[in-house]
């Protein structure tokens, strides 16, 4: 199992498969589709059924049953793109074996190391094999780790069918990273009753709440005169900017924010005198302090506007999806039953809210309820990203696990 998550994890992450916003399509990057269509050989290769891909690169397929029990479908999910924070071309995976639990040096010419100083954790991993990057790519853990898990899982349960199970049906979606994950996908045409995403980071991770999400888009209107003849005539849409970014409160942003602490995160600035954009993703686990902090924005907005004039600011604001607990709790047995596949493999199960999105946010509320899983990764989203493959196993374990406890029931 171990040689096989490798081959294929290396396989996948070769391929760049980056996420891309404002393109208006859907899967928003041509790579994407290429690994769509990869996969959908491989799920055929193995033996999977009723494989298909559409057009948007939304792959399905079905493994059956091969019990007499009645039992409720369960899928797993997994998405193909990776995050755009940082490229994922060229990705070149370090497989590092037994691993002394020491800095690693990514990049000798770069002189990039990866350290335990700055990643406490690292020391966790030693004795185990994981794979990292050469230090210029992320790797893409998130989430091809989990579409090698699943892939595996199914491989092992069709190769030994003395494992009992109900029908089973996996999907891989593109875009979870530019929040259009589910947009296109078509839960009805998925047909499962439960599912489970496989997008989670260290060894034990089980998450069924996440953020209530929105984000929001300010433009700032200037009127670029020489600097020379521009007194009483300029206004600085940069500095129009600066200011509106300098209202937020600074301790509510990510990098000073845990557990369920919510958050404003700047991501974008762009402009000069004459425009400027910035963009905010506004984050919380409690449906009322969102709604106070899109508010809160409002307002900082209609400051702006009555100092600058009516026409010098814009807002866009849009939800993008929200904590999926709602939708989970009234049937939380199928957290139960994945908790319960930890503890049976002797993985301590570690419940917390994601501090992030994954599609079951959004799936759960279009029916689909959708706790999130572990892969084993560490560092998603920049070039100190690592995967433990050890993890990697239990995670794919976890997967086999859960079929099994579902048809025990």
């Amino acid at each position: 199992m171990k040689e096989e998550l490798i081959q294929r994890f290396t396989t996948y992450v070769k391929m760049d498969t980056q996420s891309k916003a404002g393109t208006g399509q859907t899967p928003s990057t041509p790579g994407q589709l290429v690994l769509a269509k990869q996969l959908v050989e491989e799920l055929r290769q193995i033996g999977m059924v009723d494989v298909m891909v559409d057009d948007f690169g939304y792959v399905m397929a079905t493994l059956p049953a091969n019990t007499d029990k009645d039992i409720p479908t369960i899928g797993f999910l997994a998405h193909i793109d990776t995050a755009t924070d940082f490229t994922g071309k060229n990705v070149n995976p370090q497989v590092i074996e037994s691993f002394d639990g020491k800095d690693i040096l990514l990049n000798p010419e770069l002189d990039i190391v990866l350290s335990a100083k700055d990643f406490s954790e690292l020391p966790n991993y030693k004795g185990h094999t994981i794979i990292t990057t050469d230090g210029t790519t992320l790797l893409g853990a998130d989430n091809k780790a989990g579409i090698a898990e699943i892939m595996t899982a199914m491989d092992y349960l069709i190769q030994h069918p003395e494992i009992k199970h109900g029908r089973i049906r996996v999907g891989f979606t593109p875009d979870e990273e530019i929040g259009k994950g589910p947009e296109k996908f078509d839960v009805e045409r998925f047909d499962a009753t439960y599912a489970y995403t496989i997008d989670g980071g260290p060894l034990g991770e089980l998450q069924y709440e996440s953020f209530h999400a929105a984000e929001a888009r300010i433009t700032f209107k200037g009127n670029s005169v020489h600097p020379g003849t521009a007194k009483d005539k300029m206004k600085n849409a940069g500095k129009m900017a600066a200011e509106f970014i300098s209202k937020f409160p600074e301790a509510e942003a990510p990098e000073h924010t845990e557990n369920y602490e919510g958050f404003f995160h700047l991501i974008a600035v762009n402009g000069d005198v004459e425009a400027a954009e910035v963009t905010y993703i506004i984050r919380d686990f409690d449906k009322e302090k969102f709604q106070q902090r899109k508010d809160m924005v409002r307002t900082f907005t209609k400051e702006m506007k009555k100092k600058y004039g009516q026409a010098c600011i814009t807002i866009e604001m849009e939800d993008q999806y929200y904590n999926m607990r709602e939708k989970i709790e009234p049937v939380k047995e199928i957290v139960d039953i994945a908790y319960q596949a930890m503890e049976n493999l002797n993985i301590k199960p570690i419940v917390e809210p994601i501090r992030g999105g994954t599609d079951g946010s959004q799936l759960s509320y279009m029916g689909l309820p959708t706790p999130n899983i572990f892969t084993g990764g560490e560092n998603f989203h920049g070039k100190f990203e690592y995967v433990s493959v050890d993890n990697m196993v239990q995670s794919t374990k976890t997967i086999i696990e859960i079929c099994k406890l579902f048809e025990q029931r």
